[in-house]
């Protein structure tokens, strides 16, 4: 037993990377310790492990409370750690932080993610197939969600040009939209996990294959106490950690040479995303691609479809408000990312190769936000 635990914790894990928690409080709490762009950076490295931590004791408590609930839990729960990330922002009046990694989080889920998974199974399997009904509804769906997040900006450009824009008018229309996606999101809820769920199940060797990886961490299924004990610890954590990352993010960008644009679109959609990273990879790479996929689309919709409204609902209870109009730069890149992964999802199979394109494209957005002045943000037109 002690051997297989030791081999557990000599294979190359996320919780490697715990390290960087105490560190993360030494940089935050010890005035001689103290600098901003260290602790950021290492606050965005201990929030990579404790994440995955609050995504395991959502799976074991999904597990626990039966397929309807536990479907349920598992697609609220998703994205915890990158909604937190994101009130803790919002509280600090980060807002372009904020829609930066409202973009970010779905174009990193669909091009980075997803073209990992790709990436990495291909070169195992030389094909690899998945359900094409069911990628068809995720395609349709996240060009819906594109969509509603064009609408405002284009509302914007249109209204400034007949001279009747107004802030109040953009707010009412993003809240309105936020109905329809949290409504859209519910009808998703329903179609993968009542109606069509045979659709998004993978076959019961699929979800073995997801409760061995589950319970692989761990030598025994957890009790319901400890999963919400573990649930609780580690969404405290979180929003802790998270507090040091959104204080230092001014300092850090200035001394990093970075807009707020490219550390809400690159940076921290990739921390809070890294633990189902290495999920949706590492099922590509056991020709599980229906989970890779459901991982990697599904976290985008959730982003699109509940995240980005539940931040617009909550925005309410802080002095400034969050609006769905984004910059041009964001909404092309979601669009391409949306458009690019329904060609490569809608027949069914995929391949190394186009793993490759998929990571090309997100670095090439990567660059042009990089390369992005903040003069080019419409922050100072809202």
């Amino acid at each position: 037993m002690s051997t297989t635990a030791s081999k557990s914790w000599l294979r190359p894990s996320l919780d490697w990377l715990l390290v960087f928690v105490p560190i993360a409080f030494a940089l935050r709490y010890v005035p001689p310790w103290r600098n901003d762009t260290a602790l950021f950076i290492v606050s965005a490295l201990a929030i990579i492990p404790i994440a995955g931590w609050m995504g395991h004791a959502t799976e074991q408590l999904a597990h626990r409370m039966g397929e309807g609930i536990g479907g349920l839990l598992n697609a609220s729960f998703g994205n915890a750690a990158e909604l937190i990330i994101a009130l803790i922002a919002l509280r600090a009046g980060h807002i372009e932080v904020v829609k930066a990694s409202i973009t970010g989080s779905i174009i990193g889920n669909l091009l980075l993610v997803f073209g990992l998974s790709i990436f990495a199974g291909g070169l195992r399997f030389k094909r690899q197939s998945f359900n094409k009904t069911a990628a068809r509804a995720s395609s349709t769906a996240l060009i819906l969600a594109a969509a509603a997040l064009v609408i405002p900006t284009v509302f914007h450009a249109a209204a400034e040009r007949t001279g009747g824009w107004t802030a109040l008018a953009e707010q009412r229309l993003s809240l309105a939209i936020a109905f329809v996606l949290i409504a859209t999101y519910g009808a998703m809820l329903v179609f993968s996990l009542v109606t069509h769920k045979q659709l998004f199940i993978g076959g019961e060797a699929d979800i073995a294959n997801t409760e061995a990886q589950a319970t692989d961490k761990h030598s025994e299924p957890w009790s319901v106490g400890k999963a919400i004990a573990v649930l609780v610890t580690a969404t405290l954590a979180v929003a802790w950690v998270s507090e040091f990352l959104v204080g230092a993010v001014e300092a850090a960008r200035h001394s990093l040479g970075v807009t707020e644009v490219f550390v809400g679109v690159i940076i921290v959609a990739i921390v809070g995303n890294a633990a189902e990273h290495s999920t949706a990879i590492t099922m590509a790479m056991k020709n599980k691609m229906d989970l890779s996929l459901g991982i990697a689309v599904g976290s985008s919709l959730q982003i699109a479809l509940f995240v980005a409204p539940v931040l617009v609902f909550i925005s309410y209870l802080f002095p400034q408000q969050l609006n769905l109009e984004f910059t041009l730069p964001e909404i092309a890149a979601v669009i391409v990312a949306a458009f690019v992964t329904d060609q490569i999802a809608g027949d069914g199979e995929s391949n190394w190769l186009e793993g490759v394109q998929m990571l090309a494209l997100y670095v090439i957005i990567g660059l042009l936000f990089f390369f992005l002045p903040d003069a080019a943000s419409p922050a100072h037109a809202r």
